[in-house]
């Protein structure tokens, strides 16, 4: 939706409409890397459990249009689906750069701390498809992250609880969030400027 300003710019109405489709993502990939931490062993998350629940999640919950229809109140915009693309590309080039390294040398908490630092930054973009929480989560799963790589003496387990805490607090809160919110964004038109 648009309307007209009296200064004759644009003010654009964003509903943020999938809120509880991206609760119920949260919740899930909590679970999963919980499940995928109590079989870590050497690799602290085992990942082919957290590989197995992941893609279970997709389809199970993302791809799944009865979960989506159910949950959604609505189709995302296009700047919306935009940023949703940009958002998952930006995660696993992050992932690849900050973690991917260290694969070389098996430093498994270097690998998930990369992990974590990239899905906390690739929050932010999200801010446009699912509101403003998602740069609250941005910035306590990216402090979360940071905090483990700035700190050796700390346990991975810890920051890995703090993760999927967050991760299930945000999540239930998004699940049983009710009518969309609205952000608004005023684009001024340029006979305006």
């Amino acid at each position: 939706m648009k309307e007209r300003t009296s200064s004759g710019g644009t003010l654009w109405t964003t509903e943020f409409l999938n809120k509880r489709v991206c609760g119920a993502w949260l919740i899930w990939v909590a679970l999963v890397i919980f499940a995928g931490l109590m079989a870590g062993g050497d690799q602290l998350i085992l990942m082919p459990v957290f590989s197995f629940g992941y893609v279970i999640g997709i389809f199970g919950i993302l791809g799944n249009k009865m979960v989506n229809r159910k949950l959604s109140y609505g189709k995302p915009s296009r700047l919306q689906n935009r940023m949703l693309l940009f958002s998952i590309i930006l995660m696993f080039v992050l992932m690849v750069l900050i973690g991917g390294p260290h694969f070389g040398d098996g430093n498994y908490r270097l690998i998930w701390l990369g992990a974590f630092l990239a899905i906390g930054l690739h929050f932010i973009p999200m801010a446009w498809v699912h509101g403003p929480a998602m740069l609250v989560i941005a910035v306590l799963l990216t402090a979360d992250a940071l905090y483990g790589m700035l700190d050796e003496g700390v346990s991975f387990h810890l920051i890995a609880y703090i993760d999927i805490g967050i991760k299930l607090v945000f999540g239930i809160y998004l699940l049983l969030s009710g009518k969309p919110a609205y952000a608004e964004m005023r684009h001024e038109s340029p006979a305006a400027n």
